[in-house]
């Protein structure tokens, strides 16, 4: 058996043997860099040692294996791989097989080539560490899944810390961790290191992780030894340095209170001294003489790099590194100033904003700006017998994104125009209300998509085919100006029933008003229903030609639910991708049939409502019923008014793609050039936009959460404040929204930034958004909570949490930066405070 081999003998090629880490130092000391002497005690050690223990006398190695490790540890020869006991939980897994390790002896001939290596290494201290099969590559690095043992002295020491380290591939977070990435047959080496008894140490990425910049090296520098700058168990400075030319371009001191530093058998925790807390661990020249060493490791490997280094004696030693994985594409720097093209006035992200989470993309910009503007100044003509002055409203960008923006003298009109223009909502014949989306606004927009829907796209001119979008966009925004005035009938009825009903009705022991209001069937509550029918019916026959054609049905009907009212992103008619994991996911144990779900709510609801009416007086019941018939009523049409809004939008993008194509500008380049550069492209003109930078500026402002109002001045937050929650990111772990449903969970929290990140989102998770449309819906039925930067306690995260009865807090301002995908956070819809546990 080859148990050991030296760093020299191993490379790429021996993964199987030395597993990642081990073929990366294989790789490192073949090409020169400087690397501690070291050795792998390999898998093929790992399995003797599995054999060795569990096999039955006089049997082969793995031919039968103790029962209670049957079918878990590695063996040397070929059988099927299989993990935990089926439906074993991970903690009771990771109990019962490392009692088993751990009470193994190693095998002679295993432990006796590891005393000899450790001899001809010299003996001494070193570090020990996993270096798994499916650890440190390109699509995964497993960072952490193991243990690293540190500062490991003498024979018994070394042979104990590998059995642990052997024993580390089967704890309860690794088995979690394997079973979500689906990786079966896990193998592991060990490798074994000359400890360096670092004066200092850190990481280094031959890329930015932020940004995505291959042109930028970062360096991250703590003193003493490096496992602590790993964990971030303590502070680090960080360098930016320029790849080109290895000089920082930006660095950034920390306050270094402590370091790790040798301890008897491992490692410890000390103070750094006083008087070098706050300077420099490396000085300019050292930060450049690392990140070429950093260089060179990625021109080897091809790829950029996640390199762990340490500095003893001044001398830099590379002692790790892999790939790194999730790297983003390239962006430019994060903005830090929100420059206002505009003076003298206000800018809010609200209404439809909540649709546009992200930064806009160039061409949807142009046309969406004057769309928006010209929309709200014809509704409010129409609804006050004059029009508000050019200029008073506007629907401008401030990095990229949307913004409504009211001049000062405009946002004065405004405010005292709109008690009146409520009114004029219920007039007969108004273009607004109910009734005018009803019989006006919404058939003018089907009316529209239809009239261009027919017509054959090859047989329009480059110009044409432009007009139409642009009159298609307009449509849409003149239909969402008409929603905007069912929204605050919607959200009057319930607020004005919830205030009579808290204030004269409820008594101890009743429930919440919003109880009284649930079950209502919406547009987006049928779509779901429409999928659950389709998963219904895939795992009773499968899905054939038959289902093929009702998927396409549904893609027809409800496709253009649009996940974000920017054009350039896809929609449910363009990528089913979304909806086909919807699916699968209601085919398992987990899915609900959501008519059930509905028939629970509404059964509840009557009964609650039978029991509160009865003690009501003739009066007080009159006004009960009345008021609650309404907010029942009107509840429902404001989520059909706001799924259509998206109705041209798989239209819109068949049209610009075939433009894009005809154009020779690229069927999806088309999204990220200026008006004017199509319209120049369509008269015969040369354009050729730096789409790449475009989509790395995108890229940048996407890191950064817009505030909810511009400027920073204490007379907004005073006079709106209370209108836009999270206009103030909290201080802390704590971030304060409104409670939107109520309900308080602690679960593990997963950032879904779109429809990419759905399939990601488990059952039991909390849902971290920017905000969701009604195209997001399907996931309501996975999340234990539901937690968004925008949105407030009557948009549609809100209304649709409590239908699933699952705690909500809106309006963080922050919550896709602050939280990380894995924190355990507690939501509390009650109070509107979400915490970091």
């Amino acid at each position: 058996m080859d148990a050991v081999r030296w760093f020299a003998q191993v490379g790429s090629g021996d993964l199987a043997a030395v597993g990642g880490k081990g073929a990366n130092l294989g790789e490192l000391a073949r090409a020169g860099l400087p690397v501690p002497a070291g050795f792998v005690l390999t898998t093929g050690a790992y399995a003797a040692f599995v054999d060795a223990a569990f096999a039955e006398p006089g049997l082969a190695g793995a031919a039968v294996l103790e029962p209670e490790l049957a079918g878990v540890a590695v063996a040397a020869t070929p059988r099927e791989p299989v993990g935990p006991r089926e439906g074993e939980d991970p903690e009771a897994a990771a109990a019962r097989i490392q009692a088993a390790l751990h009470a193994a002896a190693v095998p002679a001939e295993v432990a006796d080539a590891l005393r000899g290596a450790y001899a001809q290494l010299g003996g001494g201290p070193v570090a020990v560490r996993s270096s798994a099969t499916a650890e440190d590559l390109a699509d995964a690095s497993f960072a952490g899944q193991q243990d690293t043992f540190l500062n490991v002295r003498g024979e018994e020491a070394l042979l104990a810390a590998v059995v642990r380290c052997w024993a580390s591939l089967w704890t309860a977070r690794a088995i979690d961790y394997r079973a979500r990435r689906e990786v079966a047959d896990p193998r592991l080496a060990v490798v074994v290191q000359r400890m360096v008894e670092a004066e200092a140490s850190g990481v280094l990425f031959t890329a930015d992780p932020t940004t995505g910049r291959r042109d930028r090296i970062v360096v991250s520098a703590a003193r003493g030894l490096g496992e602590s700058v790993v964990g971030g168990l303590v502070g680090t400075d960080d360098h930016v340095v320029d790849k080109g030319t290895f000089t920082e371009v930006e660095r950034r001191i920390a306050d270094k209170a402590e370091m790790t530093v040798y301890a008897d058998g491992g490692t410890a925790q000390v103070p750094v001294p006083a008087k070098r807390r706050r300077t420099a661990v490396l000085d300019a020249a050292a930060v450049g003489e690392l990140a070429r060493l950093g260089a060179r490791a990625e021109e080897h490997f091809g790829a950029p790099q996640d390199v762990e280094w340490v500095r003893a004696g001044g001398e830099f030693a590379l002692v790790q590194s892999r790939p790194i994985t999730a790297l983003p594409e390239p962006a430019a720097a994060p903005p830090r100033t929100w420059p206002l093209p505009y003076p003298k006035g206000a800018y809010f992200r609200a209404s439809i904003v909540e649709q546009l989470p992200d930064p806009l993309t160039p061409l949807f910009a142009d046309l969406i700006g004057p769309a928006v503007s010209d929309s709200i100044r014809e509704l409010m003509a129409g609804l006050l017998g004059r029009s508000l002055p050019e200029g008073d409203i506007l629907f401008p960008t401030v990095n990229g994104y949307a913004y409504y923006y009211y001049r000062t003298a405009g946002l004065v009109r405004v405010t005292l125009q709109t008690p009146l223009a409520i009114k004029a909502l219920a007039r007969p014949g108004t273009r607004g209300g109910v009734r005018g989306w009803r019989e006006h606004a919404h058939p003018t927009y089907v009316g529209t998509v239809g009239r261009w829907g027919t017509r054959d796209l090859a047989a329009l001119t480059p110009a044409e085919l432009l007009d139409g979008v642009v009159e298609l966009l307009r449509a849409g925004a003149v239909y969402y100006t008409a929603v905007q005035s069912v929204i605050p009938l919607a959200a009057s009825a319930e607020i004005v029933f919830g205030a009579f009903y808290d204030r004269l009705v409820r008594k101890p022991g009743d429930p919440a008003a919003h109880v009284l209001l649930l079950g209502e069937e919406s547009e987006p509550i049928r779509a779901e229903q429409s999928l659950y029918a389709l998963a219904t019916e895939a795992r009773e026959s499968g899905m054939d030609d038959a289902w093929q054609g009702r998927f396409r049905e549904h893609l027809a009907r409800y496709g253009h639910a649009v996940y974000n009212l920017d054009f350039a992103e896809p929609t449910p008619a363009d990528e089913p991708g979304p909806l086909l994991d919807t699916i699968r996911f209601q085919m398992t144990d987990h899915g609900v049939d959501p008519a059930v779900r509905r028939a629970g709510l509404v059964a509840d609801r009557e009964a609650h409502t039978r029991r509160v009416r009865a003690r009501l007086g003739p009066l007080r019941r009159r006004v009960f019923d009345a008021l609650l018939a309404r907010a029942r009523r009107l509840g429902p049409i404001r989520e059909d008014a706001l799924t259509d809004v998206g109705l041209a939008w798989p239209l819109i993008r068949r049209m610009l793609r075939e433009l894009g194509s005809r154009l020779d500008l690229g069927e999806d380049d088309v999204f990220w050039l200026t008006e004017a550069e199509l319209r120049a492209a369509i008269r015969g003109g040369s354009v050729d936009p730096p789409i790449a930078e475009r989509k790395a500026l995108r890229r940048s402002r996407a890191l950064v959460s817009p505030p909810q109002m511009l400027p920073d001045a204490r007379w907004l937050k005073v006079v709106f404040g209370r209108f836009l929650p999270g206009a103030e990111a909290a201080a802390g772990d704590a971030l304060k929204g409104v409670p939107g449903s109520a309900g308080s969970v602690t679960a593990p929290a997963r950032v879904v930034r779109g429809p990419a990140d759905f399939a990601a989102l488990a059952p039991g998770e909390v849902l971290v958004a920017r905000m969701t449309t009604p195209a997001w819906t399907p996931l309501f039925a996975r999340a234990a909570a539901v937690v968004t930067d925008i949105g407030g306690p009557l948009s549609h995260s809100s209304i649709v949490a409590r239908e699933y009865g699952i705690p909500a807090v809106l309006g963080t301002g922050s919550a896709t930066d602050r939280i990380r995908t894995g924190d355990r956070v507690r939501v509390d819809g009650d109070t509107g405070v979400v915490t970091v546990v």
